[in-house]
């Protein structure tokens, strides 16, 4: 039986630093789509050695962006891999037998073995780590349109595949601070349009909550001291998002006030 052809995409923004080590590990792939907004530090030159089907789209929320990604996608079945993650040879010969037999589901969730600060987190709510189905039917599976942490609609099966793919999401510090800042002020501006209301408990009880979630209930305590520091820092990063929350709302009714 011939196997059905795959488009990998991957959704690009200043990730010169990851981007050549994502893309060389799908290489495999039937064709490429990389959807890129507008990124100034070199990444899609990058890019141009794996494919020219290189999309440029301003920042609209991952959920439509990830839809616009598919809509450029020639085949039916998509690998969708983010540009901080990387597929390894065993999630390619995984899809590859998939294919040849003959898929039973219409999407496939993907384990995630997930790296902070080079160090695999085996706990803290980070293993393994299923995000949307990385493997999919593109007719019948697509994103929920929302700014961030976006969700999917399915009509069909879902499954779990075996192998893994590898996340590098922060080589330093830096980054991890310069991507919460990122998404708490997305975040924020979507329970803002919610209608979302914000209590000061929010500033104690949510990030509280969260660090006893990933350190004490996901196990954390188990990955030592980076486990401490990933569920601090996401604790943080919570609080963040709840006080941006704050400032949105006090400016709206500023300017209510008039």
């Amino acid at each position: 039986m011939t196997r059905f052809k795959i488009t990998a995409y991957v959704m690009t923004y200043n990730n010169a630093d990851k981007i050549k080590d994502c893309l060389e590990s799908i290489n495999w792939a039937d064709e490429i789509v990389v959807l890129d907004s507008f990124s100034t530090d070199g990444t899609v030159e990058i890019a141009k050695n794996y494919t020219q089907k290189i999309i440029q789209e301003k920042f609209v929320g991952f959920g439509r962006l990830r839809n616009i990604a598919l809509s450029h996608c020639s085949n039916d079945w998509v690998f969708s891999l983010d540009s901080d993650e990387r597929a390894t040879e065993e999630i390619k010969n995984e899809i590859f037998g998939l294919l040849e037999k003959g898929p039973e589901c219409e999407a496939y969730l993907v384990p995630r073995k997930s790296h902070f600060l080079d160090i695999w987190i085996r706990h803290c709510g980070w293993y393994p780590d299923f995000r949307q189905p990385q493997f999919f039917n593109k007719k019948r599976m697509k994103y929920r349109e929302q700014l961030v942490h976006e969700t999917y609609e399915l009509d069909g099966r879902l499954g779990r595949l075996k192998e893994h793919v590898l996340q590098f999401p922060f080589f330093s510090l830096e980054q991890f601070f310069a991507k919460m800042d990122r998404y708490s002020a997305l975040r924020a501006e979507e329970m803002f349009m919610e209608g979302r209301k914000f209590r000061a408990t929010n500033l104690m009880i949510n990030p509280a909550a969260m660090f006893f979630r990933m350190y004490v209930a996901k196990l954390g305590f188990l990955d030592g001291v980076p486990g401490f520091i990933l569920s601090s820092l996401y604790a943080y990063y919570t609080m963040l998002k709840y006080v941006k929350l704050w400032e949105k709302l006090k400016k709206q009714d500023k300017g209510n006030r008039g």
